[in-house]
């Protein structure tokens, strides 16, 4: 079923304000813009499946900025997506802080000295108006079935799902008997 309009809409948000963020190392190019909300991808080194084993640590690490920056997101055993407004923060420089704030947490825990947790880079897609949100907001939802971790994607836990619903954004059986038509590239 159907589901009222996207979340954020675009047009009251400043396009005039851009910046470019490059990293000598790697020679990625990030454009930013300021206002504008972010899909993002980010993935553990290797795909260890310790995100939901550890989901203290990942949300403590999100605690700083996710109050002010996460609006949609899932949490899945290897990687997680997210909608982000990073404000006039770098969208870069956040998701390095969550990374390094869980990967310090993570390794004290199970009694690392050092070690890769995450993949060194992420996926980012500048959302660009209604639809593109409501397609992003869709895969994220949808992700643990698309998975095979549920078959209804309202029995994962690890989401922002039931506060749509709860919103009246999706219906009860949104994802249930039916794949939702999502086209795009998501980062995976």
């Amino acid at each position: 079923m159907g589901r009222s309009p996207a979340l954020l809409p675009l047009e009251n948000r400043s396009v005039s304000h851009t910046r470019l963020v490059s990293w000598n190392m790697s020679k990625l190019l990030r454009h930013y813009t300021p206002g504008r909300s972010y899909f993002v991808t980010v993935v553990t080194h290797n795909r260890m499946p310790l995100l939901i084993e550890h989901i203290d640590l990942f949300w403590q690490a999100w605690d700083i900025v996710h109050t002010k920056h996460g609006l949609v997101w899932v949490v899945l055993p290897d990687h997680f997506h997210m909608v982000v407004d990073p404000g006039d923060s770098n969208l870069s420089a956040l998701l390095q802080q969550v990374k390094m704030s869980f990967g310090a947490r993570y390794r004290k825990r199970v009694a690392l000295s050092r070690g890769r947790v995450w993949q060194s880079r992420f996926w980012d897609h500048a959302i660009r108006d209604e639809n593109d949100m409501n397609r992003h907001i869709d895969y994220i939802h949808y992700n643990p079935v698309k998975h095979g971790l549920v078959k209804d994607p309202f029995k994962w836990q690890h989401s922002s799902l039931s506060d749509f619903y709860q919103r009246g954004l999706y219906s009860s059986d949104w994802g249930c008997h039916s794949r939702p038509e999502i086209e795009g590239n998501f980062g995976e």
